[in-house]
Formats: C-alpha cells, structure tokens, sequence
C-alpha cells in the first residue's frame, strides 16, 4: 500500500502558504502605530492607546449570513470581506466602543488562493474603513466539512471605551430626537428570505435588470461602516442603535430605557428601491422585522444638536422619543 499526504487528504499546505504571501502588503495597510510586529507570529499585539481614563475593552463577533451565498455563486468576492466587518464594527461604535484591530476566520472545503485573496482584500478595505488593523484570522481548509466551492467567515472586532461612556442608555430621556444615517443597501441581514423572493418565487437571476443594473449589484452592496461618521459626531450623540436582523422596530429599543417610547415617522424613511420593491409581496410589518428599511443606524441627540449632525452628514430626522412603555411607535 503506497503512502498518502495531506494533500490526498485534500488539504494543501503550499497553497495556504501562498495565499499567506499574497495577502501580506493587504493586511500591512490596515497597520496603525499601536501594531507591535507582523504577520506570522502565533498572536497578534496591539498596544492600548493613550489617553483613557477607565480604559474598557468592548468586543463584537458576527458573520455574513447567507448573503455569502450570494457572493459564492456569483464569483464576485471582494466586497463580501467589508461586510464582515461593518457587522461588527458598527456594533462597537454603539456602545462608544472605538474599533482598534479585527480578526478573521475563513472556513472551505479546498483553499483556492485567489478566491481567499479577494476576500481578505475585502476585509482590509473594511478594516481601513473603519480605522482599525487587521492584525491576525486564521484559514481552516476542511474537506468533508464544506463542498470544494464553498466557505463561511466570521470576524472578531475588538475596540476601547472610556467606562463612563459605555451606558448610552443612561443618556436617553424624553424630547429627544431621532436621526436615521442611511443604509447602503440590505447590508448583511435578511438574506434567506431575499433569495426565497427573487430567485425561488419570481425565478429572477442575478443579472436581471433591477434599478437600472444587474440585480447582483444590488444584493452584494457591502454594508456600510458608520466608524468615521461616528468619530466626528460623537460629541452631539447621546446613543446609537444599529439597525440589523429585527430593524428599527427590535433593534431601538435596545438603546431606550424603560419608560421611554420612540415615534417613528414611517412617512420620513427614505426606503430603498430593493424594499419597495420587496414590499409587494412581503407583508409591511414582516418588511420592518426583517429589513432595515434605509436605515442603517439610527442616533439619538438633544433637540439643539440636531443642525450640527444634519450640517456634517447625510442624517435625516425620523421621529423623536417620547414617555411611554418601551418600544417603537411606526406612525
């Protein structure tokens, strides 16, 4: 009997290193000056800024859903990489977490060099994006455990807050206003009931037209990252809920406490074309359970700061908070 390698076994230890040497001058990018060493080592090293009175460290984990599927099928993989990270960056930042560095995991059933490149391209523009390193992710290729074609990622955000601003909560009261930051699309949650719609009910492809281009266009937007918006607002915002998997309606009351009720104008959304579109064959109130609507994040400010934070952005008001049981009003 003749012997066998892990390569027979389907693991091919060349081309992970090769995908390692490809991927180098990427991650290199996202470096800021609190990175201690390189790539390779067993750990990545990131030294605490400055500057912080309680420093408290906030973490944040999520994937991409099956919006991969979407990327897998089509073969376009450079944007899904950016989604991982806003999943998890854009959590950080509600808990005014500042995002310093950010690990991944790439999960496939055969390493192809190149597709794990274009994915890992993805996550450096999301990592310098949101101003944060990209300082470690590990690569498992397990044969058996997914089909040759496909993969899953998860990433792991890791940033700082000064302890005494982390309960946003504690700054929400009656009278203040409601301010929606857009979204750049569906972002990365809801998509099993996307391709239920278009694919399997209305037998649609991904290149139909839809909106004046490819429908693929459209579902593999990346998600946008809030980071740097939030950066140069923080001063005017009293807390930030961001709108994923259960929209406004499940994911506002999170930054609410009790005793206080947000009053959404449904009429002041600027909903996004894929959603009206959707809403034609998917109830209104399933729509804003499972979609966020156009509105990707949503902030709470005083009344008087509410100039400042439309002068400087793209915000747009949608309702204010009033006394009440806990909860969103859709008016």
């Amino acid at each position: 009997m003749s012997n066998i390698s892990y390569k027979d076994a389907g693991v091919d230890i060349d081309a992970g290193n090769e995908f390692v040497e490809a991927i180098k001058a990427d991650v290199k990018s996202t470096f800021d000056s609190n990175v201690i060493g390189g790539i390779g080592s067993f750990a990545g090293a990131y030294a605490l800024p400055s500057g912080y009175r309680e420093p408290v460290i906030l973490s944040a984990t999520d994937g991409v859903g099956t919006k991969l599927k979407i990327a897998i099928e089509s073969g376009k993989l450079d944007t899904v990489g950016i989604d991982l990270v806003a999943m998890c960056v854009n959590d950080l930042i509600c808990n005014n977490g500042v995002p310093m560095f950010f690990l991944d995991y790439y999960a496939t059933g055969k390493l192809l060099p190149e597709n794990a490149k274009d994915v890992v391209a993805g996550i450096a523009e999301g990592c310098r994006r949101s101003e944060c390193a990209l300082v470690g992710g590990e690569t498992a290729e397990m044969p058996g455990m997914y089909s040759d074609d496909d993969f899953d990622l998860a990433g792991f955000a890791v940033g700082i807050a000064e302890r005494s601003e982390m309960d946003t909560v504690a700054n929400v009261k009656e009278g203040q206003i409601l301010i929606a930051m857009p979204s750049s699309g569906v972002h990365s949650n809801g998509y099993s009931l996307v391709r239920k719609l278009f694919f399997d009910k209305l037998g649609m492809g991904l290149e139909t037209e839809f909106d004046g281009k490819p429908l693929l266009e459209t579902l593999l937007e990346p998600t946008r990252i809030y980071v740097k918006e939030y950066k140069a607002n923080k001063a005017h915002i009293k807390a930030l809920a961001h709108i994923t998997g259960g929209g406004i309606i499940e994911n506002l009351p999170r930054v609410l406490p009790e005793g206080i009720r947000a009053v959404v104008d449904k009429d002041s959304i600027r909903i996004l074309p894929i959603f009206e579109f959707m809403g034609q064959y998917v109830d209104e109130d399933e729509m804003f359970r499972a979609f966020n609507m156009g509105v990707g994040m949503v902030w709470v400010v005083e009344p008087e700061e509410v100039d400042a934070v439309l002068a400087h952005t793209d915000g747009y008001v949608i309702g204010a908070l009033a006394a009440g049981e806990k909860g969103v009003d859709l008016v």
